[in-house]
């Protein structure tokens, strides 16, 4: 799975960063994903980021070179 911050949705709350700080950064008053972090499993953390992101900014998805993709 990728994942990755839009940042015309993002406004800076930094929720992704308090709930999983080793992928997510808040740069520049946004949320970012730390370089070589965008791609990932199904970690519990990171869901739960993207869950609760007030401005649904964090978006996950199959990664192109995933099962079944190609």
């Amino acid at each position: 799975m990728k994942v990755s911050v839009d940042r015309e949705l993002c406004y800076g709350s930094a929720e992704c960063v308090h709930r999983a700080p080793a992928v997510f950064a808040f740069v520049d008053g946004f949320g970012v994903v730390r370089p070589g972090r965008e791609e990932t499993g199904d970690d519990p953390e990171i869901l739960e980021a993207a869950e609760k992101c007030p401005s649904q900014a964090i978006r996950i998805t199959a990664s192109p070179d995933g099962p079944g993709e190609g």
